[in-house]
């Protein structure tokens, strides 16, 4: 192998690097953590399912990827710490990748939602991914080659139905974390991005996807005709996470089949 080809090869893969993905058992999260391990990573990942986390760790490793996990509530300012003190031990005080995946979401009116709503909410979408991010800083320093990828959503750039009041204003203030963070930790050689997808073919977007009606709204909003697949959102996460594209940072990229940019749409 010629010393350009070697060069390229380090520039597209995360051979060796340390990567901590937030609730990466189910649907983007899983593809996340795959998508990383498959490039050539070193994996951990949490999950509030001990079985759950068990049973995708065993998978992955019959995979050949490189990945550990164990069970931590992204809620929970104390299961945070203990978290990034694991992941501290496991790779050496150092850290290269941290995907601030987890979320949840709270389907209620604007007018029914409760003080309790908006605490919890808040909490695991946007303090935990902030908390996290604080906690990580000192590893991802050390590494001298850091990466945050946020998982926003395109509800924190257009307004997608009545149900997601508190979940777009978290993601949108996720959007502004990502950019004020970029411009604050790139003297650290730390690079901070997002990701804000639009409809993706999981587990938690079924239900709604066999809603004849709502899969309709979706394709005419959608210049594209179709909804995403994970992979399709991991492997922007991904490269957002290699080397090549290192003057890249501040960015909230839109991974929704043109939506966010679309106008009137006739149906």
């Amino acid at each position: 192998m010629s010393l350009e080809s070697s060069s390229r090869d380090k520039r597209w893969g995360l051979q060796g690097m340390s990567a901590l993905v937030t609730g990466g058992t189910k649907g983007l999260g899983c593809a996340i953590v795959e998508e990383l391990a498959a490039l050539g990573a070193i994996v951990h990942t949490c999950a509030r399912n001990q079985d759950q986390l068990n049973e995708r760790v065993r998978e992955w490793k019959e995979k050949g990827f490189k990945v550990t996990g164990s069970v931590c509530d992204v809620s929970s300012n104390a299961e945070r710490e203990k978290l990034m003190k694991e992941v501290s031990s496991l790779f050496d005080g150092k850290l290269n990748i941290l995907v601030n995946n987890a979320g949840t979401n709270i389907y209620k009116a604007t007018l029914d939602y409760t003080a309790e709503d908006f605490t919890s909410l808040m909490n695991t979408n946007l303090q935990s991914a902030f908390h996290l991010s604080q906690l990580a800083h000192p590893l991802l320093k050390a590494s001298r080659a850091g990466k945050i990828v946020f998982m926003s959503s395109i509800a924190s750039v257009v307004s997608i139905n009545t149900l997601y009041a508190l979940y777009s204003a978290s993601k949108g203030a996720m959007n502004q974390l990502t950019r004020n963070l970029a411009c604050e930790w790139a003297k650290d050689n730390i690079r901070v991005n997002a990701v804000a997808p639009w409809f993706i073919r999981t587990p938690l977007t079924t239900p709604s996807l066999d809603d004849e009606n709502i899969l309709k709204e979706v394709f005419n909003r959608t210049p594209m005709r179709r909804v995403g697949e994970p992979g399709e959102v991991s492997s922007v996460v991904a490269f957002l996470c290699l080397p090549a594209p290192g003057f890249l940072t501040g960015q909230v990229i839109c991974i929704d089949g043109g939506m966010s940019v679309n106008g009137f749409s006739m149906g």
